[in-house]
């Protein structure tokens, strides 16, 4: 019997849903930074397994929204929960206790009433018996169809995570070939990478206010007759100060965004990459219409 299925990752920002999807995948579908709200859409990320194919929704964090893009974020993640087969909870395992923003969610999944598995994340951060806490203060409020506590940075349990998923599944098809890891276009995979490297180079203010958009992508050969990637990207940002903090001295800050960019793009698709970027201010586009109708799920 083959099963299939999709599973949407919930939680606050910043607890690890990213770096867990891409751990189960095996391929960085998913921008990873250590700031809030990475994440700002919807996401598929597909695991094809010997006997089921697991089609995993990446959404925005949980959080109180500051603007017109901030209320989308939201919206998208819990829209997605209610079409989804399982539901994955992830919470911080550092938490003293269930907070205001994972409570919130709580009562969305109780409405939802889906199948969902709790994952405690990053238990590497503390001892057992703190775990073991958590894991009571939450089997008190839902009766998780599991409970799984896991690290990303040690590999604790992230297969239990598919496995238990599997098991929550319904006999179903194939829904993308089983090649394919993401249905993300090359675009948004360039755009999302460009914008991850901007998160982790940037200083803290400035990263919340950063939009990547691509103007131009094509295939050509080089002298030596290889295939190529011409890429050239716009970075948004909304005030001047932030265009000279990305720009950097000389250009220094904007040719590492570029470099890390380009050598983690060549290393997914395979293929050379010619990167150009430049730096545009569009103030306030977080509550630009035209500008954050992208975000909004389709």
């Amino acid at each position: 019997m083959f099963k299939s299925g999709f599973v949407s990752m919930i939680g606050r920002t910043n607890v690890g849903k990213s770096s867990i999807i891409n751990k189960l995948v095996g391929e960085k579908v998913a921008a990873i930074a250590n700031k809030p709200q990475t994440t700002r859409t919807a996401i598929r990320a597909i695991v094809n397994r010997p006997n089921a194919q697991i089609i995993f929704m990446d959404t925005p964090g949980i959080h109180k929204p500051k603007s017109k893009l901030g209320d989308i974020m939201v919206e998208t993640a819990f829209e997605v929960a209610k079409d989804v087969d399982v539901l994955v909870f992830v919470v911080e395992a550092t938490s003293e206790e269930i907070g205001k923003g994972d409570r919130l969610i709580l009562e969305k999944i109780k409405e939802a009433n889906k199948k969902t598995i709790l994952v405690i994340n990053k238990i590497d951060l503390v001892d057992k018996a703190h775990v073991a806490k958590l894991i009571e203060a939450y089997k008190n409020e839902y009766d998780f169809s599991a409970v799984i506590p896991v690290s990303t940075v040690k590999n604790t349990n992230i297969e239990v995570i598919l496995y238990e998923i599997e098991s929550n599944l319904k006999e179903g098809p194939a829904y993308y070939d089983i090649e394919e890891y993401t249905d993300q276009t090359t675009r948004q995979l360039v755009e999302e990478t460009i914008r991850e490297k901007a998160l982790k180079l940037l200083n803290d203010e400035v990263p919340h206010g950063v939009f990547v958009e691509v103007e131009k992508i094509k295939k050509k050969k080089t002298i030596e007759n290889e295939p190529i990637f011409n890429i050239d990207a716009i970075i948004f940002c909304l005030r001047d100060s932030h265009k000279g903090i990305i720009i950097g001295k000389n250009g220094s800050m904007l040719k590492k965004i570029g470099t890390y960019a380009r050598e983690d793009l060549e290393r997914m698709l395979d293929i050379k990459v010619n990167l150009k970027l430049w730096v545009k201010v569009k103030e306030d586009w977080l509550n630009n219409d035209s500008f954050i109708k992208k975000f909004k799920l389709q």
